[in-house]
């Protein structure tokens, strides 16, 4: 008995896409501030007085920074305008997310040697505020520190964002995301988190 051949047919797809994603990982804006800038605001920073930075994450010694906040009030009007202008144009350039604004003020952050650091976590949790995008501004000047590198995990080759002196750095809040030990000097940043309605 001859064996009957199957057709082979080309499997079709019912798939019908209503868009391809064009969401980037991170996006960044450089320079935001001159150096003498960035030197400013290290000084309004340090002048609030720093306390150590806390995390909702349960786990011990994910976190060994200091921190203050920063508010427009601080004399700060024209570092919160010009940092709105770029987060709205990296937005629409990148992400295109619904965003509310800064609800959270700026977060001065402060990290040292010989192990100040932060741990993978995320930026977005449970019953907080609804964060949408992250941003981090390298306020040192990357000579004066080793180590600090901030990494984002998204692959598993990890990324290496690069750290230029006033250089604006971006991406999704549910980002896994570390900040590596400064083994050498201090490190500087500004941080801050964009909220927005619930993601539908």
């Amino acid at each position: 008995m001859k064996n009957k051949k199957i057709k082979e047919t080309k499997f079709q797809s019912t798939v019908w896409p209503f868009q391809i994603d064009t969401l980037q990982n991170w996006a960044f804006y450089n320079p935001v501030f001159t150096k003498e800038e960035c030197e400013k605001i290290i000084s309004i920073g340090n002048k609030k007085g720093l306390y150590k930075g806390s995390t909702i994450q349960t786990t011990k010694n994910v976190r060994d920074s200091s921190i203050s906040w920063l508010l427009p009030s601080d004399n700060l009007d024209w570092v919160f305008r010009r940092i709105t202008d770029i987060v709205l144009e990296l937005n629409s350039k990148f992400f295109n997310f619904d965003l509310y604004g800064f609800i959270e003020g700026f977060q001065f952050t402060h990290y040292k040697e010989p192990d100040g650091k932060y741990k993978k976590h995320i930026d977005r949790g449970l019953n907080i505020q609804i964060r949408k995008l992250s941003l981090s501004i390298q306020l040192s000047d990357p000579n004066s520190y080793k180590g600090g590198d901030l990494i984002l995990h998204y692959e598993d080759i990890p990324t290496i964002l690069p750290k230029e002196q006033g250089k604006l750095l971006m991406f999704p809040s549910y980002t896994m995301h570390e900040v590596t030990p400064v083994t050498k000097g201090e490190r500087y940043s500004l941080v801050a988190w964009i909220t927005g309605p619930q993601f539908k």
